[in-house]
């Protein structure tokens, strides 16, 4: 029997999850929640999902032709558990519903910590998460992190991370965001809020990280320096990331920017052109002794994407093992596929 599932919020995060657990054989999506009748709206009802909004919305939604088929709570009452895709710290305001319902919830990273009991990466603690009520799918650069420290993780004890991130401005939809011009320290002093999130998860790791924000919407790019308690190689660096669920190598030669990265996606078949993977420039890795560093770059659009589908089956206990429900989730998205 499926597990029964609503997704709160059909924005940049919630109609890609949305489409992920259509493509589970242990997930049914029963509908989505919409406040306003907008264009991602039209999208969900062109392509058949069950439509629920506020009570005090539907006749809005009416007036503009949309049938819907209920409320937030009538779609809470016929799901085990809702995924919250609402923009950040709107969640945390619907977490007494939920709860007056006895549903499941998983949260996405702009809540805050304390919204859940786990902040969740699959790779690195999905035992933590398992029958848990309440679960956070840590934000998009987090997650890029936690995946790269989980496979440098499997050489060495690590000993340090320290970390630059340069993020995109917006989502491409995101018309009234900015800046348009100028590069913007983010904040101006250190740490960014990204090493306090992975502590959330990794609650001892000694990581440091700085952002500044471009102007750009195609993706992130992080450069990470490690610290090793060992010695290792090149090789052996290579060898762990290409062997790590949702880390794919790129060749720089072939490859320089986010731009052609996206464009490559979309060019092979990539809904939407998304990468749910850690896109890691292999030219970039460069050791010496027990010092790491390396390049990758960060769809913000999509990696959190499968994190939420296997945020689902540990709450629901659907899969005991992490690399049970990560080999199920990506083989019905076509993750490390499009490349190899």
């Amino acid at each position: 029997m499926k597990v029964r599932v609503g997704v709160n919020g059909y924005g940049t995060i919630g109609k890609r999850v949305a489409w992920a657990i259509s493509l589970q054989p242990d997930m049914e999506l029963v509908g989505v929640v919409k406040t306003k009748p907008n264009w991602e709206t039209l999208s969900a009802v062109k392509r058949g999902l069950r439509i629920y909004t506020l009570k005090e919305n539907i006749r809005e939604f009416h007036a503009r032709g949309i049938e819907v088929h209920g409320t937030l709570e009538d779609l809470l009452n016929s799901v085990d558990v809702i995924v919250d895709a609402t923009p950040g710290d709107v969640g945390a305001t619907y977490k007494k519903i939920y709860e007056s319902f006895a549903r499941k919830a998983v949260f996405q990273g702009g809540e805050e910590p304390d919204v859940a009991e786990v902040s969740f990466n699959a790779l690195v603690n999905y035992g933590e998460a398992l029958g848990k009520n309440y679960v956070r799918v840590v934000s998009c650069n987090t997650t890029g992190l936690l995946r790269v420290i989980y496979a440098v993780s499997k050489l060495s004890k690590i000993r340090s991370v320290r970390g630059f991130i340069v993020r995109r401005a917006a989502d491409l939809k995101e018309i009234k965001k900015g800046p348009v011009e100028g590069v913007v320290l983010d904040p101006p002093k250190p740490p960014s809020h990204h090493a306090l999130d992975v502590n959330t998860v990794l609650k001892d790791l000694d990581i440091v990280t700085y952002a500044v924000v471009v102007p750009t919407t195609l993706a992130h790019i992080h450069t990470l320096h490690f610290v090793l308690e060992r010695s290792v190689t090149s090789d052996e660096v290579l060898d762990a990331l290409s062997n790590t669920p949702r880390i794919l190598l790129v060749d720089g030669g072939l490859i320089k920017s986010t731009a052609e990265l996206r464009e490559l996606a979309r060019d092979l078949g990539r809904p939407q052109g998304d990468i749910f993977e850690n896109v890691v420039w292999s030219d970039s890795v460069l050791v010496r002794g027990d010092e790491v560093m390396l390049t990758y770059a960060v769809h913000q659009e999509a990696i959190v994407v499968p994190e939420n589908i296997d945020a689902i089956r540990a709450v629901m206990r659907l899969k005991e093992k992490a690399e049970d429900s990560i080999k199920i989730t990506d083989e019905s998205l076509g993750i490390k596929r499009w490349l190899q």
